[in-house]
């Protein structure tokens, strides 16, 4: 069997690859914009409300590990692995809609889901890299960009039915997997499309051996303890603010979209102005402003839509804005021959804390109620901040993003 002719030309591929990442990732927060209908159809607690979106995280980690660790990633055609993993996933995610709603079969398969996204995200991103001229950093927004606007699409589905209806995001999104599974097919690896290098476990131990090495993982550790769970929650959060204003859970479900799909193009443009200001500086900013955003939109729950929606909107574009720039870091900071293994690391540290923090901030809100749910999440921002300014400080600055640190 042969992939069907693929068209020809950067810009096209990367058309293709942005779009089928987009649709094949609207999986991953099915869950969490079915949540609002689901608490309200079922009794569930805390723990399972928050692991229909946790397992995902688990599942992917897994799964990056796993693809890591047996070199899955060259063994296959990477379109045919992509094609593969959002099959899966949408299988996983239409079992779902057969299962008690929040049980723990429900709560598998979206482990099973998240196990198969690693096949789709990381490899969607070797496709788009190979494409790299001096434009790595923009190529790496952009896919983040289409990782952000696939995680919105779920809340935007839930505006095309019934609004008790919680299997909507998981029926929709999984067509638009199947459908990515087919168009991915169509899309040209680029001429740096090459095997990796194999995962070595001796490199782990240079992830916090070496202090920049050290300095930029904590603060992508600092920006992932905010983004999965700021993601994971917002939805229930925006449904219960427009219910307290009378407002209708339609508006709660566009809200959300709007506040998680306007990162897209913050990703963007944070990845140009990296690459002009320096990597550290631009990451600082985003991380003081999303930190800043964490504290505000808890004491702003009961005030008007007017000071509330543009404080979401502007934490929904500082929270991923600067997501590409610490893997970006790991590709100019690492040995070349490394880089394979330090990026999945940095990976996998970063979505186990995840699973941790949407655990976390469910029980947390459970406790203290919506004014101060997200407060907690300016924590991991902080550190971030900090250590990142550490990095600027060190000479190896100077290797990042053409000497502007």
């Amino acid at each position: 069997m042969t992939l069907a002719p693929a068209p020809t030309g950067k810009t096209t591929a990367l058309i293709l690859i942005a779009a089928s990442q987009v649709l094949a990732l609207s999986i991953w927060f099915a869950g969490a914009a079915a949540l609002p209908a689901l608490i309200a159809s079922s009794e569930i607690d805390p723990i399972r409300q928050a692991a229909l979106t946790s397992s995902v995280q688990l599942g992917f980690v897994i799964g990056a590990l796993a693809s890591a660790l047996t070199g899955l990633a060259d063994r296959f055609p990477p379109q045919r692995l992509f094609a593969a993993g959002a099959i899966i996933a949408a299988l996983a995610n239409l079992l779902a809609l057969q299962l008690e709603p929040g049980g723990l079969g429900m709560i598998a398969s979206r482990a099973v889901a998240g196990g198969a996204l690693a096949l789709v995200y990381p490899v969607g991103m070797k496709l788009a890299a190979s494409w790299a001229r001096g434009d790595a950093g923009f190529l790496v927004g952009l896919l983040v960009g289409a990782l952000t606007l696939g995680s919105a699409l779920p809340f935007a589905f839930n505006l095309a039915g019934e609004v008790s209806d919680w299997t909507l995001p998981f029926a929709a999104s999984s067509i638009a997997a199947l459908a990515a599974a087919g168009l991915i097919l169509f899309a040209r690896g680029g001429p740096g499309l090459r095997p990796a290098a194999p995962f070595d476990p001796g490199a782990v131990a240079l992830a916090f051996r070496d202090p920049a090495l050290r300095l930029t993982n904590l603060g992508y550790l600092g920006h992932m303890w905010e983004l999965y769970a700021m993601w994971a929650w917002i939805g229930p959060f925006t449904h219960a603010y427009w219910q307290r204003l009378d407002g209708s859970a339609r508006l709660g479900d566009l809200t959300a979209f709007a506040v998680v799909a306007s990162g897209a193009l913050a990703c963007l443009a944070a990845g140009r102005l990296a690459d002009r200001l320096g990597r550290t500086r631009i990451t600082m900013i985003a991380l003081a402003i999303s930190g800043s955003c964490a504290l505000l939109v808890g004491p702003l729950f009961g005030l008007s839509p007017w000071l509330m929606i543009p404080v979401l909107i502007v934490w929904g574009m500082a929270v991923i804005a600067d997501s590409a720039q610490f893997s970006a870091a790991i590709t100019e900071l690492a040995p070349p021959e490394r880089t394979g293994t330090l990026l999945t690391l940095q990976t996998a540290m970063g979505f186990a804390l995840t699973v941790i923090m949407v655990q976390a901030l469910g029980l947390w809100i459970d406790w203290v109620g919506w004014s101060w749910a997200f407060a907690p999440l300016a924590i991991g921002p902080a550190i971030g901040v900090w250590a990142m300014a550490r990095l600027r400080a060190r000479p190896e600055a100077a290797r990042l993003a053409g000497g502007r640190g």
